[in-house]
């Protein structure tokens, strides 16, 4: 019996040296430790050992099994080692081959322009607020006093998609919904950034869809003062530190008094040229002290609240900006223009 499993033992040993996979391996401990494997015909002539002999030859047996799974299981850890190596070699990397250029995205210029102005006012204690495009003729006119003959209601100006139901205009309706939010009527100072949609013919100065911010204050003693020093700071930021700004007498109906908002010509400073077309000033946006109404419909008490609003053209800041003379530019996807900034 002890002849027979040195044997055993020497002939697995000479096998396991031939191995070169994982599925040899596998058929080889089939070979020797499965259901019909030498061993069982050991344990077979194991009836025939005298008694008192059978635990010692059950014991070597058990030994020579537990000692070819050792070798098995090295024999695989070997195996393993060298596949890994040799897969290593195969996949190595050149580092001195030129590496593959990647073309990388960037920020469009409408969405860099958006995050400049977000920038400014959250450093002034502003929130971003945002609304849906679909738009509700209360939120969108009732709510901000424009009455039922107001001309910006009309179907040309608009697209109206049923009698209650139209792309909004403006980003105004933010404001007032964010109005009504506040129940508690706590001072508030937000922007709200967003599309825009007017029933416009597409030209070099005009789109049927743009962008838009405003800004909305409502606290106890907000002034017009206030309103120009925020005007002041946002110029400033956006067109340089020299810049002087005035405001001349406008009409929005959810504002009263209303102002266009003048910016000192940045290319001239003001002193007339092409760009300013003579005059030394620049319009840049519309602003204006809450109509009372607008307070009063989203149930704010006008003799207690007061507060300022201004809206501007992300397009048309972004076209002084940066000298832009076609507004389509923004929407023709040409990466020649894209990538300039």
């Amino acid at each position: 019996m002890e002849k027979k499993l040195d044997k055993i033992i020497d002939s697995i040993s000479n096998e396991i040296k031939d191995l070169t996979s994982i599925n040899d391996l596998n058929q080889l401990k089939g070979k020797y430790l499965g259901r019909k494997s030498v061993f069982n015909d050991l344990m077979k002539e194991l009836k025939n050992v005298p008694k008192e002999e059978k635990p010692k030859f059950g014991l070597l047996i058990n030994q020579a099994k537990q000692n070819i799974a050792k070798m098995l299981e090295d024999a695989k850890t070997n195996i393993e080692a060298k596949m890994i190596e040799a897969k290593l070699k195969s996949e190595t990397i050149d580092v001195t081959l030129p590496g593959k250029t990647f073309n990388a995205g960037s920020k469009h210029l409408i969405s860099q322009v958006i995050e400049e102005v977000e920038d400014i006012f959250l450093g002034l204690g502003y929130t971003v607020k945002e609304g849906p495009e679909v738009e509700t003729d209360l939120y969108n006119f009732e709510m901000l006093n424009l009455p039922k003959d107001h001309p910006a209601r009309d179907m040309q100006d608009s697209l109206y998609i049923s009698e209650e139901k139209l792309m909004r205009t403006h980003t105004s309706p933010v404001q007032v919904r964010s109005l009504l939010e506040n129940t508690k009527q706590e001072p508030m100072k937000i922007i709200c950034p967003g599309k825009v949609y007017r029933k416009d013919d597409d030209d070099q100065t005009h789109s049927h869809q743009f962008t838009q911010i405003e800004a909305l204050v409502v606290d106890k003693k907000t002034t017009l003062a206030d309103l120009k020093g925020t005007l002041l700071f946002l110029a400033r930021k956006l067109f340089g530190e020299e810049r002087e700004i005035r405001l001349r007498p406008s009409y929005f109906p959810f504002t009263e008094p209303s102002v266009e908002v003048d910016v000192s010509c940045y290319k001239c400073n003001g002193k007339g040229c092409s760009m300013c077309k003579g005059t030394g000033w620049i319009e840049i946006l519309g602003a204006g002290m809450v109509n009372n109404n607008v307070l009063e419909a989203a149930g704010f008490d006008s003799n207690t609240y007061q507060g300022f609003a201004l809206g501007m053209g992300v397009e048309r800041i972004a076209i002084l900006k940066y000298g832009i003379d076609d507004i389509r530019a923004f929407y023709t996807n040409d990466l020649r223009f894209n990538k300039q900034f």
